[in-house]
């Protein structure tokens, strides 16, 4: 992206970024929300943001922070990024033809941002503005149930973690009908996320009611409810329906259509609809409860399937090793083992690893302004106005001061820069940062890493130095997190040719 250009745009974004005391978000009241205690971790309220505050939270929707499996696929995208300098979150962006009543998709939004349960993959927030349409999520980094049940690379998921995973998902489905949300749109294993726990999650992405982007169900008929097929209607008996093929799902380890599946249950052909990587690992008599739960759910007449209530009653006696973390389990890393081993960083990421202000601006000092793309040049060019020569005037200013450490100067400088609006360049915002944080001024150094990271998304300078900044703020994991992306960007600016 060019750098020296309008800073009109950018400038309409830092009226956003302090997102403490200041942020120009709208909060949703929302009285009759019940949290059920410890549920979720003093989730703020839900909000109303603006377009530009999650346009910078994503770093421009920036191709790097889209993520692949979240619950969603196209044409609806879903972004990751850093929210209050506290929450990464999953923004969810839909296409222009979905939702064109702005009123009924606000309704929607705000009726589903009530729910609060550690069930769910809980709605935060959205964003209604002209053409645009956005859901902000948690975040889950584990990816989804599809990943691990069929596309797992080293362990295939144990049995006790799979009997985890169905009764964890009846008790989000369990919450959401009896808090009066029954409904769940296309449940299906991409609409399971992984938590930070590795504890498995409800997308509630789900739980809007249909727009024009897409059906209720996906066009593979053979898994589709009966009911729906006849009447085009999702009811909470169709849910228990699709609640049946995720157990069929986590049993085979395969997406089995269900008529299939019932065909084997009849000749008791159980060794088909068992994934061979469990051998040995559970009874027959569990195997049959599961089996005969799915086929309870999958019968064709919707009244002959159970409740939500029903699902927990026979989910719950046949859990295992329930003391063990799902992490364990699931053999992911945890935040409580994170190690500097365990990442690649540069020189840089690791002095902000350790918050080693010196280091930091040693290295920033060296490497100047190479990471500018020719901005230096671009600015003489521009020299022969004399608001231009003020500009450039506060730049060496700027550079002087942060040069023999004055970094209260440095910080003036660099503002008056900023300010002028003519021009934008990251190493000035990181240069700023540093200096905020010498100053002991974490939160706006944070926003200033974040400006960075959106005026150049793949720069791994700034991923570093907004953890510098969530370190200084006590945000320990979020700062750990933000480390792993800048470990990312070294990896994949270093593979280039």
């Amino acid at each position: 992206m060019g750098l020296c250009c309008s800073m009109s745009k950018l400038r309409r974004l830092c009226c956003c970024t302090c997102w403490g005391s200041q942020t120009q978000s709208n909060v949703i009241e929302v009285s009759d929300i019940e949290e059920d205690k410890g549920d979720t971790n003093n989730l703020p309220a839900f909000q109303e943001y603006s377009f530009d505050q999650l346009r910078l939270a994503t770093s421009g929707f920036t191709v790097e922070n889209i993520v692949s499996e979240q619950g969603e696929k196209a044409p609806n995208v879903v972004y990751k990024g850093n929210l209050d300098a506290q929450r990464r979150i999953a923004v969810k962006r839909f296409n222009r033809s979905a939702w064109p009543d702005p009123r009924q998709f606000l309704e929607e939004a705000r009726s589903v941002g009530q729910l609060r349960n550690n069930r769910l993959v809980n709605l935060l927030g959205c964003c209604c503005e002209g053409d645009e349409r956005l859901l902000v999520a948690e975040y889950m980094p584990n990816d989804t149930l599809a990943k691990h049940l069929f596309h797992w690379e080293a362990n295939p998921m144990k049995w006790p973690m799979r009997l985890r995973v169905v009764l964890y998902l009846a008790e989000a489905l369990d919450y959401c009908t009896n808090k009066g949300r029954a409904i769940y749109h296309d449940l299906n294993p991409y609409r399971v996320i992984f938590d930070d726990d590795g504890n498995p999650r409800l997308s509630s992405f789900g739980l809007m009611k249909n727009s024009r982007d897409g059906k209720s169900y996906s066009t593979n008929l053979a898994f589709t409810p009966p009911e729906y097929l006849r009447t085009g209607r999702v009811t909470p008996e169709s849910v228990i329906y699709s609640f049946g093929t995720l157990l069929l799902d986590v049993l085979s380890g395969k997406h089995i259509p269900p008529s299939h599946a019932l065909d084997l249950m009849r000749d008791r052909n159980f060794q088909m609809l068992t994934d061979s990587c469990l051998v040995g690992q559970f009874s027959t008599e569990e195997g049959t409860e599961l089996v005969r739960l799915a086929s309870r759910c999958l019968q064709y007449e919707p009244r002959e399937r159970p409740n939500t209530k029903s699902l927990l009653d026979a989910l719950t006696p046949l859990q295992q090793e329930t003391e063990i973390p799902s992490y364990v389990l699931m053999d992911i890393p945890h935040s409580d083992e994170f190690s500097l081993e365990s990442l690649s960083l540069s020189p840089l990421g690791e002095a902000c690893l350790r918050m080693d202000l010196t280091a930091i601006h040693e290295i920033l000092e060296k490497t100047s302004y190479k990471d500018d793309e020719g901005i230096t040049n671009e600015l003489s060019f521009q020299m022969w106005t004399n608001q231009m020569q003020e500009t450039l005037d506060s730049k060496k200013n700027g550079d002087a001061a942060f040069r023999r450490k004055d970094f209260t100067n440095a910080v003036d400088n660099y503002t008056q820069f900023i300010d002028v609006g003519t021009m934008v360049s990251p190493t000035i915002f990181a240069r700023r940062c540093l200096s905020f944080l010498m100053n002991e001024m974490p939160q706006q150094a944070l926003t200033d890493a974040m400006q960075a990271l959106l005026v150049s998304p793949t720069w791994p300078t700034a991923c570093y130095l907004q953890a510098a900044s969530l370190f200084a703020l006590g945000l320990d994991s979020q700062a750990r997190e933000v480390l792993k992306d800048g470990s990312s960007l070294e990896s994949k600016k270093n593979k280039k040719p």
